[in-house]
C-alpha cells in the first residue's frame, strides 16, 4: 500500500492529520517523501485495515529498492521525491509526483486548459481523446469527484498535469478522491510541475507531443520515453471519433435543475455522436427536442430513416479532415434532403466541410472557459467555453456561406451559417459544462428553425 492508499484508509488527509496530531502541511510532506515518519506509526496502526507491513513496505522495501536502482541505473535519473516524469518531444524532462493509475507511458498531444473549475468534466470530455491536459489553475482535484459530473462514461484524456499535490476532497458533493477516480479510469496524473512554464512553451511554440510516465517499479528511462514521444505521429490525419462514439440510443434527460417549462410540441432530432458531451444532449432536451443519438459512422440513409426535423452534429476529437471522409458525405445528403442542421465544435468543422470549406491545425488551440467570441451581426461578445485544436479556414468558404462569429483572441473562425439552407454551427460549446452560460440561446435558435418549418408545413397543408 503506498502513501496515498494509507491516507485513504485513514479517511483522508484531515483524518490522518488528526490521528497523528500534525497539521495538513505535514501530511503534504509525507506525500512528497512517499513515507510516514516512524514516530506516527502507533497512531496509524489503530486504524482498521492498516497493518505494520503496509507502513514498512513502502519504507523498507519499495523506497529502499527504488533508491538503490536509481543509484545504479544511469538511465533512471529520477531525483529524490519524484516518481513520475513528463517528457516532451523537444527533449524537455519534467519530474514530478505521480498519482492515479501507474503507467509505463501515455503518449499524446500536450495541451493546457484555463478553466478554474470543472476538471472532471474536462477530463471526461471526449474531445480530449489523444491529449494530456495541463491545468493552468494550480488547485486541481481538491473537491474530489462525483458520479454526476462526468461528460461521458470513460475518461477521454490520457492524463492530467497539475501544479499542487492533490489534497483531501473538500466538497459535500464528492463521492471519491481524485487520485482514486483516476485509478478507476486507468489514467495517471502528475503533480509538482511548473504548469506556467508548460503554458508558455505551448503558447510560444505550438502543440507539443509528450509522454507521461508513472511506472509502478519507479524506474524511468527518459531516453526511451523521449524516443516514444518523437515517434508519435500527432493528431493531424488522425480520426478519433470512431474511438469515442457510442451506440444508438434515445436520450431523455434534460439539464439539471432547469427552470425552463417543458414544451408540449417537441421536435424530433437526430444527434450525431462524434464524441458528444452528455450536457449537450441535456441542453437539446431542455430546449424542446426528442433526441435519438446515432454513432459517428451512421449513414445518411440511417439518419433520414428516423424522419428527423433537425440533425445535430456534436463535438469530438481528432482531425476533422480525417473524420470528414465518412461524416461529410452523410451530412451533405442530409442538407440535400432540406433538413435543418446545427453543429458544435467538431460538428462545426464537419458542417463547414460539407458546405464547401476546409479546416486547418491551429498553432495554439483554444481550451478553457474564458474565451471571448464576437457575434459579427450583432456585435455582442460572448464569454465561451472551448476545446479545439483545429479551425475552419474562412478563406475557403464559398459565397453562400457567411461567417457569424470570430474569436477575439486570434481572429479565427467561431461560427458559420448557410445563406441557402437552414444550417449553422459554432466552434465553441454553448452547453457550457464547465463554463459560462451566455450561449444557450443557440439551442433555442435551432428549435425555432424547426418550429418555423413545422408551422410553414401546416399552413401549406391548410
Amino acid at each position: 500500500m503506498d502513501i496515498d492508499r494509507i491516507i485513504e484508509k485513514a479517511g483522508g488527509a484531515d483524518e490522518i492529520a488528526a490521528l497523528a496530531g500534525v497539521g495538513l502541511e505535514a501530511v503534504r510532506k509525507w506525500r512528497q517523501s512517499r513515507m510516514v515518519p516512524t514516530k506516527h506509526w502507533p497512531a496509524l496502526l489503530r486504524v482498521p485495515g492498516i497493518a505494520l507491513q503496509d507502513l514498512t513496505a513502502d519504507l523498507t522495501t519499495t523506497e529502499t529498492q527504488q533508491e538503490q536502482e536509481r543509484e545504479t541505473d544511469v538511465s533512471n535519473p529520477c531525483p529524490p521525491g519524484a516518481n513520475a516524469a513528463l517528457v516532451l518531444a523537444d527533449g524537455t524532462v519534467l519530474w514530478g509526483r505521480g498519482f492515479g493509475a501507474h503507467t509505463e507511458g501515455a503518449v499524446g498531444e500536450l495541451c493546457f486548459s484555463t478553466g478554474m473549475t470543472g476538471y472532471q468534466e474536462t477530463l471526461t470530455d471526449p474531445s480530449f481523446a489523444g491529449q494530456i491536459v495541463t491545468f493552468t489553475f494550480p488547485h486541481i482535484g481538491n473537491v474530489g469527484t462525483n458520479t454526476d459530473d462526468n461528460e461521458a462514461p470513460k475518461m477521454a484524456a490520457l492524463g492530467a498535469v497539475v501544479k499542487e499535490d492533490i489534497t483531501a476532497p473538500a466538497s459535500w458533493r464528492s463521492h471519491e478522491p481524485f487520485a482514486a477516480w483516476l485509478r478507476d479510469h486507468g489514467r495517471a496524473g502528475i503533480s509538482g510541475i511548473d504548469t506556467r512554464a508548460i503554458t508558455r512553451t505551448l503558447r510560444d511554440n505550438g502543440p507539443q507531443t509528450a509522454i507521461l510516465a508513472f511506472p509502478e517499479n519507479g524506474r524511468i528511462d527518459t531516453d526511451s520515453l523521449l524516443n516514444r514521444a518523437r515517434q508519435w505521429p500527432g493528431l493531424e490525419g488522425m480520426d478519433l471519433a470512431k474511438e469515442v462514439t457510442r451506440p444508438k440510443r434515445v436520450w431523455t434527460e434534460g439539464v439539471w435543475h432547469s427552470t425552463k417549462p417543458v414544451r408540449e410540441n417537441r421536435r424530433r432530432v437526430v444527434a450525431m455522436d462524434y464524441g458528444a458531451k452528455d450536457n449537450i444532449l441535456r441542453c437539446l432536451v431542455t430546449a424542446g427536442c426528442d433526441v435519438t443519438v446515432l454513432p459517428a459512422t451512421a449513414t445518411a440513409e440511417e439518419i433520414l430513416e428516423l424522419k428527423p426535423e433537425g440533425v445535430f452534429l456534436s463535438n469530438g476529437p481528432g482531425d476533422p479532415a480525417a473524420t470528414g471522409t465518412y461524416a461529410v458525405p452523410a451530412i451533405r445528403k442530409v442538407l440535400d434532403a432540406n433538413v435543418p442542421v446545427f453543429g458544435i465544435c467538431l460538428g462545426h468543422q464537419l458542417l463547414a466541410q460539407a458546405l464547401g470549406g476546409k479546416t486547418y491545425k491551429l498553432e495554439r488551440g483554444h481550451r478553457g472557459a474564458n474565451q471571448p467570441v464576437k457575434d459579427v451581426e450583432t456585435g455582442r461578445v460572448e464569454i465561451t467555453s472551448q476545446n479545439h485544436g483545429f479551425a475552419v479556414d474562412e478563406k475557403s468558404l464559398p459565397a453562400d456561406v457567411k461567417v457569424t462569429h470570430v474569436s477575439l483572441f486570434d481572429g479565427s473562425n467561431e461560427g458559420v451559417a448557410s445563406t441557402t439552407k437552414d444550417a449553422f454551427s459554432v466552434q465553441y460549446h454553448p452547453e457550457a459544462s464547465p463554463g459560462p452560460s451566455d450561449s444557450f440561446y443557440l439551442f433555442e435558435r435551432f428549435v425555432a428553425v424547426m418550429d418555423r418549418r413545422a408551422a410553414n408545413s401546416t399552413n401549406a397543408g391548410a
